[in-house]
Parts: structure tokens; sequence; C-alpha cells
């Protein structure tokens, strides 16, 4: 049989069973191959936009707006559209996009007229070889003939994605490196997109991307499925130009102003302001869930969860009543939560680790403070490589699967002890859910509390709150001066856990410890 004879049947049988010819002309091995190279190179920093748009106020740049008909592949009637994202204020460098379709890989040029310019002087200062970015991807995610934005892929390795019915907040990157080390933080950034064109029946959707940064250049293959939870199958191939000391994978970045177990800040009316409230970590070796409000402190603040074999962790936004937040414009209550956990065989490049949240101080709701990511046990060495494979969920809490109690709410207040006056803090802790639902209000519950290195717990309790359907952990804790309050906290139930784990770590500079920020 000739060469030219058995590729036509190979082809055929792609296009049979459903595979489409995009694969024959570009794919993830080729992002690779470009990044091994690019590794072997000299970092060059990617041009920056012209000054009068990084300067741009974010009002002035939000009143850029893409014009939805010129979406990629509207003309199609594709599930999937593309809307391109405009340079300028913090997204100042240009990406480049490019489609792989059945005719093969095609740059998508830069068009100045795809966008509404606020007015005519900005419009004409615009370069006519400007470039992009980045791309948001839109799908029916509401109903057919309503094409939703449900995915933003725009500034150096950042992305934004939601599930139905719910508003952006939080954000993923493809790495971090060194965040919150007195070094300095390195941002790599894609420089390179190439986005498979589906099917118009289609409900998946494929995206590769080409990462660079002075340290590192990586590889990515994002296979994208909206819906409810949107889902990201996600594979890295890493390859390190130098030493890092504190590798993030999979890093989330979120916002924490105040919430239940802050105080409110002077002249704010709403009861809480978040796009997340706490991190979740799942051990998949110990079982243990483990869960750690978030708070915006006085101080930066590093706290480093070992895990002996990571299943996952993520930013989550468990608060979902508009009562909570009393915010009509900013809906934080549509805040998705995001749950990362590692796939493959032999879950190559996660196992051991320390899940590391980063929590900046913050006096304004417009800074993402907080940081989550997973730092591996084995250090990071020049001329090495990684594969790391990944999912990554938005949509509501109940993505993560957790079977067991959840902590609802955390509130956390001064207490005097009598007359001696030694400073001492009041935590509350409601658990609900999970083997607790339907208990009797006198079922032996117990509650197990530590304290860290000196913390003097008082006292610990567990009752049965039936207002609100929820069992009260309580907990009286007096801090050592100048350290931080670290403790931890769970229900039992016959010497067995029936609770996630509470974890919980203040500064010695809050307000809450008597101290001005």
């Amino acid at each position: 049989m000739s060469g030219l004879r058995l590729q036509g049947l190979v082809f055929s049988f792609l296009i049979l069973f459903g595979v489409s010819g995009n694969a024959l002309a570009f794919g993830f091995d080729d992002v690779i191959k470009k990044a091994k190279t690019r590794a072997g190179e000299k970092y060059e920093a990617p041009t920056q936009a012209p000054d009068f748009l990084k300067n741009l106020s974010y009002s002035d740049y939000q009143s850029i707006r893409f014009r939805p008909e010129d979406s990629l592949w509207r003309s199609g009637k594709s599930r999937f559209q593309v809307m391109m994202i405009p340079q300028g204020s913090f997204y100042s460098q240009a990406v480049q996009l490019n489609v792989i379709d059945s005719e093969g890989v095609h740059p998508v040029e830069f068009d100045k007229n795809r966008f509404e310019y606020p007015n005519p002087e900005l419009a004409k200062r615009i370069p006519a070889n400007l470039g992009y970015a980045g791309f948001k991807l839109t799908y029916p995610l509401s109903g057919a003939g309503t094409q939703n934005q449900f995915l933003v892929f725009g500034g150096a390795s950042y992305f934004r994605g939601v599930g139905a019915n719910q508003n952006f907040g939080l954000s993923g990157r493809g790495i971090a490196v060194d965040t919150g080390l007195p070094s300095g933080e390195e941002f790599p950034a894609f420089t390179d997109f190439w986005m498979e064109r589906p099917k118009a029946d289609s409900d998946v959707m494929v995206v590769y991307g080409l990462l660079d940064g002075p340290s590192l250049t990586g590889a990515y293959r994002f296979e994208i499925r909206p819906g409810e939870h949107t889902r990201m199958n996600v594979s890295a191939e890493l390859f390190f130009r130098d030493d890092i000391e504190q590798l993030g994978q999979a890093p989330l970045t979120s916002m924490f102003f105040y919430g239940e177990n802050t105080l409110r800040p002077l002249g704010e009316w709403r009861p809480q302001v978040h796009d997340s409230d706490g991190l979740l970590v799942k051990d998949g070796k110990t079982g243990e869930w483990l869960w750690r409000p978030l708070v915006n402190p006085a101080q930066l603040q590093l706290s480093y969860h070992h895990v002996q074999d990571l299943d996952g962790f993520g930013l989550m936004q468990r608060d979902r009543r508009f009562a909570d937040f009393q915010d009509n414009e900013a809906r934080y209550d549509r805040r998705p939560s995001m749950w990362v956990k590692p796939t493959g065989e032999n879950k190559e490049g996660w196992g051991e680790g320390e899940v590391v949240l980063v929590e900046i101080p913050s006096r304004a709701e417009t800074n993402d403070n907080i940081v989550a990511f997973f730092k591996p046990a084995q250090p990071i060495k020049a001329g090495e490589s990684r594969r790391v494979n990944y999912s990554v969920l938005f949509g509501g809490p109940e993505i993560t699967g957790q079977p067991n109690a959840r902590a609802v709410s955390t509130f956390v207040g001064k207490e005097s002890r009598g007359d001696n006056a030694d400073e001492a803090l009041r935590l509350i802790v409601d658990f609900k859910g999970g083997e607790l639902a339907g208990l009797r209000p006198n079922s032996a519950i117990v509650s197990q509390v530590s304290g860290g290195e000196g913390v003097e717990v008082i006292e610990h309790f567990v009752e049965y709150i039936e207002a609100i359907d929820v069992w009260r952990l309580s907990i009286l804790a007096k801090p050592a001066v100048d350290q931080p309050l670290t403790l931890r906290g769970s229900l039992a139930r016959d010497d067995k856990p029936v609770t996630e784990t509470w974890t919980y770590r203040l500064g010695p500079s809050t307000d809450l410890r008597g101290k001005s920020s």
C-alpha cells in the first residue's frame, strides 16, 4: 500500500470517529518543541504597549469595547466564539493569537476596527499593528441564541472562568515564581496561543499556550468544557532556565477585603466584601480536608500547609446569599469557587509538598491580595523539565465533592478574662452538613482544638444551635505577645472526625489584637 493511500485512510478514520483533521496541522508536541527551544535561548522581555495606553485609567480602558459581531467563528454558527482583548492599562503586552482549522494554522491579524473607542482622539492613536492582549471565550450557557462570556485569557499568564449564572471573580495562572518572597516575584507570561476551531455542535474546545519568563518556559494544553461547572483539563510541560526557590503550580489569585471574621473598615456599610472566603486542601494520603478562612492581614503573611499526597486544593466562596454582602452591583454572592485536582498517571509533579497561602495587606477591594498554589517538595534546578497534569473546576463550592461537614461561618472577637484583663480572643466556628446532618441535639459530639507555638487554649466546647441548624465550636484562646495566633479545630463522634479541620492564623498587628494596622 502506498504511503499516500495510507495517509488518506488514516485521515478518513479520524473524520469517521469524530476527530477533526486539525490535530494533523498542529498539536501539543509542536508547542512543547517551541518551549524547549526557547528555554535554551536568552530571555527577551516582551514589547510593551505605548505609554498612553498603559497610563489609561481603569474606567477609560473599560470604555474600549470589542464589537461582538466581529467575534471569531460567529458566521459559522459555532457554539464557541472568540472576542479579542485590547491592550491598555494592566494589559500592557501583546500576545500572538492563532487559529487551527481544517486548512492549517492561521494568525489572527490585529484590526483596530474590531473595537469601539470612547473618543476619536484615542482611536486615531492606536497603531495599526498593535496586537491583542488576549481573548475571551463565549458559549450559550444561558440557552440557545445567547453568547455568554465564560473564560478569559488576558494579562501575563492569568485566566478567569465561571460556571453558569456566575459573575467573574478569582483568577488562575499558568505558573507562579517566588510569590511572596523577599527576592521579588517573577511574572511569566503567555506569548502565543493556538485555538482549535471546534465543530459547530461541539461542547469541548482546545487551546494551546506558549509561556515565557526569565526563569522558565512552558507549553500548555487546555481542554475546555463549559457548563454549570466549567472544567479545564490542563497539561503543562515546563523547562527551567534557572533554579527556582519557590515554584507555584496551578496558582490561584483572589481578593479578600473583609468578612465575618474581621472588623469592618470604618465607613463601610456592606457586611462583607470578598471574592473568596477560604482555602480548602485535601490530602489524599491522610484523607484530611483542611479549611483555612482568609484574612486581610496588617503585614504580609505566608502560610504553608504540608500535604503528604495532594488530592486537591482551591479557593472557595462559601457565602452564597445576597444578604451576606448586600451588594447589588458587585454580586459577590455569585463569584465562583475554583478547585484544582492533580490528574495523570502517578500524579507526576505533585504528591508531597505544601499548599502555600499568601495574604497581602489591602485597603481596597480593587486589589487581588490572595494567592494560593502548590509548592512541590522536589527542588527546581536549571536545565530540568517537568510535566504536570491537573483539572480546574469553576463553579459553586460543591465542585469539590467534599463529603464531611464544613465550617460555614467563623467569627472572632476580643474577650477579657475578668479582673486580670488578660487579653484573649473568642473564636466561633459553625459546622454544618455531612454526618452532622439530622443528629439529635444531645448527640455526643466532641470538640478537638489545639494551638500553635505560644498559644494558650483556655477553653473549648461544642453546642447545637437549633435556630440555624449548626454545631457551634466555641474557643477561648490567648496568643503570645507579638506572635501570631494559630489554631486547629474539628468535631468528632465516637473518636472519629466528622468535620473538616478548621485552621486559623491571625497576626499580632491586627486591630482584633488591640493594635492598629
